[in-house]
Parts: C-alpha cells; structure tokens; sequence
C-alpha cells in the first residue's frame, strides 16, 4: 500500500518536515514446527528485516490496525493476542526525505492461516524466522525490544521509561 493517502495530504502542506504519527507493529509467532518462529518482512526502501510495520489510519482501531497491515503485506492472517509494548521513537528520515517520529505500539499475534508471500510494494521478501535467529536477523536494533516484549509471558504491557 506504501504512503498512506492522509500522509501523502499532509506532506503536500507540510512537505519533509517532522511528522508525529501512530504506527504498530505485528510480531506474529507461528509454531508448528519443533521451534517457534516469527513472521518478518525484508522492507523495499532500505532492505531491512524486520516484523510488519504500518501506520494507522485516521480513527483505525489499533489492534484491527495490526491485523490489515500483516494481512496487507504477508497474506497471513493473524488474531491479535495483546498489546506488548508503548515507545515513541526516534526521528526517522526516509529514503525520500520526509521525516517523521513514531507512537508505536507493539502487538503480539499468532498466526492462524495463510502461506506468507509478498503482498505489497512495501516489502520484496518474507520469511518465517525461527526464533533463536532473530538477534542476528532483524537489522533495526529498535525492533529488538518489540519483539522480546510480544514474545514474552506478559500480561501486561511494557513502557519504556
């Protein structure tokens, strides 16, 4: 899907600058083999591994949020189990120049059907991840955190403090 169209609105008036918006991100466990894995996605603009990530539409749910962009760009379909993690992140400069900070929130999902593929232009591949191999795997350091909050036994959401 790339550039939500409200971003795309909002850059006409506000061009590069800094931009405040509320994004998720989808850590989908699937076990079904003799180790857990995680569902990740190799990102078009930089190249990176990492979970699903996305923005969220004016007035979207977040949870309801979490489970599209996952479906949107791995055709799987996952049921969202909890809220993992809040953090706000740093400033991020795009590829083409915008900038933005993110409001992130984490979730945990479990995958419940469907074969992972590239379903948009937001990533060129996706695999599942076995879980031991995510350190050395995922290339954003932020995402780190993300994902060890979702895999956790927790009930409760984490705050960065």
């Amino acid at each position: 899907m790339g550039v939500p169209g409200f971003v795309l609105r909002l850059r006409e008036q506000v061009g590069t600058a800094e931009l405040w918006l509320p994004a998720v991100t989808a850590v989908v466990r699937r076990d079904t083999g003799a180790e857990p894995e995680v569902l990740l996605v190799r990102r078009s603009d930089n190249g990176r591994w990492t979970p699903v990530t996305g923005i969220l539409d004016p007035g979207e749910e977040p949870a309801v949020g979490a489970a599209r962009e996952v479906l949107e760009e791995t055709g799987v379909v996952v049921r969202v189990d909890r809220l993992a993690e809040v953090s706000a992140g740093p400033p991020v400069t795009h590829v083409n120049g915008d900038r933005a900070r993110y409001l992130d929130l984490t979730f945990a999902c479990t995958w419940l059907a469907g074969e992972a593929r590239v379903g948009d232009d937001e990533s060129v591949d996706v695999r599942w991840c076995p879980v031991d191999e995510l350190a050395a795997t995922l290339d954003v350091p932020a995402h780190l955190p993300r994902v060890a909050a979702a895999l956790s036994e927790e009930e409760r959401s984490r705050f960065r403090r």
